[in-house]
């Protein structure tokens, strides 16, 4: 399992990743063929960013036939934990309460605008029909 922030990997890896992870094992072309749903990419660019994750020993590959078949080393949970592990302990202090504090906040606080602005709208009719009359 990854252990630092330098282990989440950039976008155009992660995409990589979510493809094989989909897949569990597969060729260029088959990571190409998921990728392309969402960003179409070139071969070569595909190989690259694949060859790329092997390096930093994300995937394993094999030679099968004439082709390298790729196979994730970490699976999609261990990965989504190191990446919110890396928010929490960044921008949270390290602490996952206030995680879950901030996303309740913006919950909380469109509620209260929402109920704010209902208020200020009745009001402000009220007193345009008072002026009208």
């Amino acid at each position: 399992m990854p252990k630092t922030a330098r282990d989440v990997p950039p976008p155009l890896e992660l995409l990589c990743l979510k493809a094989l992870w989909s897949l569990r094992e597969g060729n260029v072309k088959d990571v190409q063929q998921v990728v392309g749903r969402t960003r179409p990419l070139a071969y070569t660019t595909i190989m690259t960013v694949l060859d790329r994750l092997v390096r930093k020993g994300k995937l394993t590959r094999h030679k099968q036939g004439r082709a390298f078949l790729y196979t994730p080393v970490t699976s999609e949970n261990a990965m989504r934990e190191v990446a919110v592990r890396e928010l929490v302990d960044s921008f949270f202090d390290g602490s996952p309460g206030k995680l879950i504090e901030f996303l309740a906040a913006p919950v909380m606080a469109s509620a209260v605008a929402a109920g704010a602005g209902a208020e200020a709208a009745s009001e402000e009719d009220a007193s345009i029909d008072t002026v009208l009359l």
